[in-house]
């Protein structure tokens, strides 16, 4: 049965594959084509064998992948060609923010700063200013930090080891997969907040645990394919899936290409805890935070500090302890005339 379902797949992947190779060239025929034929040489060639490994596992990949080349949406980054150091800045840019707000912002980092030794060459506060309204700014002068780290000692070039990737400045596990995945296209087991939910789902639970445990990264790895062309198109796949259709609040499950394979839905889709919802940015040492930076961003010149408590227009009560994190953080700069964004730091190598 599980033979036969596969054949089903892959004769609709050929199908799909040959009107792709008839299209005109666009984004979006030429992404599609390209991954429906990569996938289906293996897929083929492993039914021609006869593999015992042909399970439930492999439609899963199939299903998934056959509907990520219909409706993955062309983003720049995902583009044949784009360099390890743009999937980075993307994945830094991307990490609680929404792709929409991203878009703008990449592209003119990538037109500004196309590579490491571009960045490193900049000063902190001309990579904060450039970071704009994104929030949480610390990425901005981590992603400098970054590229110092790799100017200085790696001669440009991310390395593509997981190890070399996290001594970098900046970089955690998660990021360090997702650069192996999309930017090498090598197997690696990529975790962030959607596919953690799609996974979860799969398996008859809602939502993911509010932390990552060592069991659920071991059942993540058990899933990944072998093959690294299918392994990062399938973290991929899985990452648009949950940003997409399996959404926290409003899954859409007729149209997920899994539902027939979804213990949570087959399930009745039960109640679980729900992710604890995000405090309200009004009123928090965020949003403090928030108006300094703003206030900095504007000035031409260093800001005494009553005039940043008035262009803040903060109570000294929330100002205070907002200032001084910004200025141990590093985001900010004290002088003799007052306040502003970090100075210019020394060019790599000097």
């Amino acid at each position: 049965m599980i033979l036969h379902e596969c054949h089903a797949i892959i004769g609709r992947a050929d199908t799909q594959r040959r009107r792709f190779a008839g299209a005109q060239p666009g984004p979006r025929s030429i992404a599609s084509f390209a991954l429906s034929s990569s996938v289906f040489c293996i897929f083929r060639s492993r039914l021609s064998a006869g593999r015992s490994s042909m399970g439930h596992t492999w439609l899963v990949l199939f299903e998934l992948l056959a509907w990520y080349s219909r409706h993955a949406r062309p983003l720049p980054w995902r583009e044949p060609g784009t360099s390890p150091w743009a999937v980075l800045v993307c994945e830094v840019m991307s990490q609680q923010t929404p792709v929409s707000r991203v878009l703008p912002a990449w592209r003119e980092w990538m037109e500004r700063w196309p590579g490491p030794p571009e960045m490193a060459a900049a000063s902190p506060a001309e990579v904060i200013l450039a970071w704009g309204k994104l929030g949480y700014p610390r990425r901005a002068l981590r992603l400098r930090q970054c590229a110092v780290a790799i100017t200085e000692g790696n001669a440009g070039e991310l390395p593509r080891e997981r190890d070399a990737l996290l001594a970098l400045p900046g970089i955690g596990p998660y990021t360090a997969d997702a650069i192996i995945a999309f930017a090498y296209h090598r197997r690696s087991t990529v975790l962030d907040t959607n596919i953690r939910r799609v996974l979860s789902r799969l398996h008859g639970a809602a939502f993911p645990p509010a932390h990552l445990r060592k069991d659920e990264v071991a059942r993540a790895q058990a899933l990944v394919p072998e093959e690294d062309e299918l392994a990062w198109q399938w973290n991929a796949a899985l990452m648009e899936l949950g940003a997409l259709v399996c959404t926290s609040r409003s899954p859409d499950c007729p149209a997920c290409p899994l539902a027939d394979r979804c213990a949570w839905l087959a399930a009745g889709r039960p109640e679980s805890p729900a992710p604890r919802k995000a405090q309200a940015y009004a009123g928090t040492h965020r949003q403090a935070r928030g108006r300094i930076m703003a206030a900095l961003r504007t000035a031409h010149r260093p800001l005494p500090r009553g005039r940043l408590l008035a262009d803040s227009g903060l109570p000294e009560s929330r100002f205070a302890p907002a200032l001084d994190s910004l200025v141990a953080d590093g985001l900010c700069g004290r002088t003799a005339d007052g306040y502003s964004l970090p100075p210019a730091a020394r060019a790599p190598g000097n």
